[in-house]
């Protein structure tokens, strides 16, 4: 067996039982960038991405995101060699340390060249819609297809902000994500659903689509809910003088989030901080409160 047939076999076990598993799921995020909103420049060494890559997993991730192309509001786009060039080696050394893995990538020719690499899943913003080849990649492999309900590319997002009803609108459009991505030949039991907060959304449609999660999830897919430090979050904690919280002081109030999130049947989080979300989900498994108990 070939090392990168050995690597995909790897990863499609660990990619199903991901999808099987009766307990949320924890998504690590690993920017390999230098303009990350959160952590940019932080993990762009080789070195020290692979190392904090680890920890993650051994923190309790059950998945690394490996992204080499940041989608915060506003930020300009890097060609696919770069982006394969910044997540390539990374996904390699993760893989060859037993790290389950998936890239964070719009364009087909990364998300081929990383699952190639050993990463497990391909974690979509644009839901399929920034690139027509990208359901032919994921139906060749085989594996989850995260779809986020997506609008349009950084620089312009939030010029599409505008709903009448953003639970229905988004419910629908992801709807037809699915609808597409099937016809395209994706075995449907591969994909996951995530409703972009932030992303086309300014921070009344966030906290709506929080309350109403159970409405997306009533589509019938596993839904990954992603919070972790977004702005919305700075701005309810603002001071007294009006500034939104610093990216480092939004961490308690991610972990409010997606705890309530798994809570209303989310198959699974995407977090920076790792560790302080598996505790809380720990504590959460221990009480087994029936308010807490997750949906089929």
């Amino acid at each position: 067996m070939t090392e990168p047939t050995r690597r995909a076999a790897t990863a499609q076990v660990g990619a199903d039982l991901l999808l099987q598993q009766d307990h949320p799921v924890v998504m690590g995020v690993l920017n390999v960038t230098p303009d990350s909103f959160s952590d940019g420049g932080r993990y762009s060494g080789l070195a020290a991405a692979v190392h904090h890559g680890v920890a993650l997993s051994r923190e309790g991730a059950n998945l690394v995101d490996v992204g080499g192309e940041s989608t915060r509001p506003g930020a300009g786009r890097v060609d696919a060699a770069t982006e394969i060039d910044r997540v390539l080696p990374v996904i390699k050394e993760l893989t060859r340390a037993g790290v389950l893995t998936s890239i964070d990538t719009t364009r087909a020719a990364v998300a081929a060249a990383a699952l190639q690499a050993g990463a497990a899943v391909v974690n979509d913003v644009s839901g399929g819609l920034a690139d027509p080849e990208m359901a032919a990649v994921v139906a060749d492999a085989g594996c989850p297809w995260v779809l986020m309900h997506w609008r349009g590319h950084s620089q312009r997002m939030q010029d599409f902000a505008v709903y009448d009803d953003v639970v229905a609108e988004v419910r629908a459009e992801l709807a037809q994500r699915v609808d597409d991505a099937v016809a395209a030949g994706v075995d449907p039991s591969q994909l996951i659903l995530d409703p972009g907060l932030g992303f086309a959304k300014r921070a009344e449609h966030n906290w709506e689509l929080s309350k109403n999660l159970g409405r997306l999830i009533e589509l019938g897919f596993p839904v990954l809910f992603a919070a972790s430090r977004k702005t919305y979050l700075g701005r309810l904690l603002a001071g007294a003088d009006g500034e939104p919280r610093p990216v480092e002081g939004r961490e308690v109030a991610t972990v409010a989030t997606s705890l309530l999130a798994v809570a209303a049947g989310a198959w699974g989080v995407r977090v920076h901080d790792v560790r302080s979300t598996t505790d809380a989900l720990a504590v959460w498994r221990a009480t087994g409160s029936p308010h807490l108990q997750r949906k089929p």
